[in-house]
């Protein structure tokens, strides 16, 4: 009998990547499983979906609201307006089973999936769960969780799924990813013998780090370090001119919007300094790459929570937002950038988090909730 899955989740790449993966992982244990997306049309899911090939689905956005005000007063009726259409979008379907993994559609999608008596799982992604999957796992006995101490009931520790594009990186011998870091060097327009540093603000990207490394490049050029800067879609790096005083300036600083292929992004680099998204640091972690964490300063705290496990035990550094500055680069990357050996003993200890298997972890989970329909 085959299988019918509605995955719900969109926005960024945070929510959309795992559930990517897990819907690979799905079809690779059965061909004939039915995936439908359920998202919205402004997410990045409405490019990403179809692109991969699974069927999307999009309903109202439905922001929750983290304090009392306007917004707060529309929610009943914007969110009874999406729970309209996901019960749509579940009957269309023919769902067994509805997989949300947080964000605007989730909620919707759990209370459609209720109301149709369909089963549900829970794919929490961070250490403080958010309001919609708060939700989510209390209709439900299958939950899921990246890390073990995520406070939510019936959780099961499954870590983060990751596409196979990431999760291979860590079955790399040391001669496969000696080449193929030259491979993705060319390919991205870098010198394949230079030190390399990753900047990225994820899918969305980050002003502040499209601030500083664009002000910082001259003297990360000048100590012979390339830049491979992921700005995020629609964001601009204003690159600065290096002083006519004969150093060396050779060395490339390539900045692109987006990139899908973010395995090629973490062979060609040496260094990482980003966002502290779940997804950014267990792909790091099972990348082998030692990173600067700089957390979003705003929010409920939870992108320093997912990094302080790594950066406790030696496999990173955490900067606030406000100290991620070109004298901060000057005065701790580019030292960090010229030992070798510190950044080989960070890497070692990044690899400790990983859960290699996390897909395959997550669809058992969900194969036993849509059984479940039928005991």
């Amino acid at each position: 009998m085959t299988t019918s899955v509605l995955l719900a989740g969109g926005g960024t790449a945070g929510h959309v990547s795992p559930l990517l993966a897990l819907a690979d992982c799905l079809r690779r244990r059965d061909p004939a499983t039915r995936i439908t997306v359920l998202g919205t049309t402004e997410g990045l899911e409405a490019r990403l979906v179809p692109a991969h090939g699974y069927e999307l689905l999009t309903i109202p956005k439905v922001p929750m609201p983290r304090r009392p005000g306007p917004a707060l007063v529309r929610l009943p009726g914007r969110l009874s307006s999406a729970v309209r259409a996901a019960s749509d979008a579940v009957r269309t379907s023919e769902a067994d089973v509805v997989v949300g993994f947080g964000g605007y559609v989730a909620a919707p999608a759990y209370l459609a999936a209720r109301r149709r008596g369909v089963p549900i799982a829970v794919h929490e992604q961070n250490p403080l769960p958010g309001v919609a999957n708060r939700l989510g796992a209390r209709l439900t006995r299958f939950v899921a969780t990246t890390f073990a101490d995520t406070q939510l009931p019936h959780a099961v520790h499954t870590g983060m799924p990751l596409r196979q594009q990431i999760s291979s990186l860590a079955g790399l011998s040391g001669a496969e990813r000696a080449e193929r870091r030259a491979a993705a060097r060319a390919e991205l327009g870098l010198d394949p013998d230079r030190q390399t540093l990753l900047v990225t603000g994820g899918s969305s990207g980050a002003q502040r780090l499209n601030e500083t490394f664009g002000a910082a490049a001259p003297e990360l050029r000048a100590a012979g370090v390339q830049v491979l800067h992921v700005s995020g879609l629609g964001k601009h790096v204003h690159v600065e001119s290096a002083p006519d005083d004969g150093r060396d300036v050779g060395a490339p600083y390539v900045v692109l919007p987006y990139l899908d292929r973010m395995d090629e992004a973490y062979l060609a680099a040496d260094l990482v300094v980003c966002r502290s998204g779940a997804n950014t640091v267990c792909e790091l972690a099972t990348a082998g790459l030692p990173a600067a964490y700089v957390p979003l300063p705003i929010g409920n705290g939870e992108q320093r929570l997912n990094a302080e496990p790594v950066v406790a035990a030696g496999g990173g550094l955490l900067v606030d937002d406000a100290g991620c500055t070109p004298a901060w680069v000057r005065e701790v990357l580019l030292p960090l950038l010229a030992d070798s050996a510190a950044l080989a003993s960070m890497a070692q200890v990044a690899t400790r988090f990983v859960v290699p298997d996390a897909d395959e972890r997550l669809a058992d989970l969900v194969l036993a909730a849509a059984a479940s329909r039928q005991s």
